[in-house]
């Protein structure tokens, strides 16, 4: 993998933690319900990390002299706090899934110190779904 190829898909990586902090932020103020209340106070806390994701990958795609983007995907519509919470653990699988594919892209394109600046991403992005499974699980 060359340099800009993997720029883009970081780039597409960064939409996707737009997209997060957008869903977050109207699942913060929307999603409602006794049995759901825990899971608002690691919704807030997710937002912060998505907020931190956002960052470390602009700093990155600049890093590899990209340029990063600023392009917000249109943020799907939920018809009920389950189903908020059912697109925020689709949303956080698939940037897992993104997030192991990108850190061994940056290793097999040559550079080791953006897969490690990833890999935090990666891990706080596994917590996210096991939270999201569990309070599904409870509510």
């Amino acid at each position: 993998m060359n340099k800009d190829k993997l720029v883009a898909l970081m780039n597409e990586d960064l939409e996707t933690e737009f997209l997060s902090i957008v869903q977050y932020i109207l699942h913060i103020a929307t999603v409602s319900g006794a049995e759901y209340l825990s899971i608002v106070d690691e919704l807030r806390e997710h937002l912060g990390q998505e907020l931190t994701h956002a960052t470390t990958l602009a700093e990155q795609i600049d890093f590899l002299d990209g340029v990063p983007t600023t392009r917000v995907p249109p943020v799907p519509e939920a018809k009920d706090a389950r189903h908020a919470l059912e697109l925020d653990l689709v949303l956080e699988a698939t940037q897992l899934e993104r997030y192991r594919e990108r850190v061994a892209d940056a290793n097999d394109a040559g550079f080791p110190d953006v897969a490690e600046a990833l890999r935090p991403l990666l891990e706080q992005t596994q917590d996210h779904v096991r939270d999201l499974k569990q309070a599904l699980e409870e509510g």
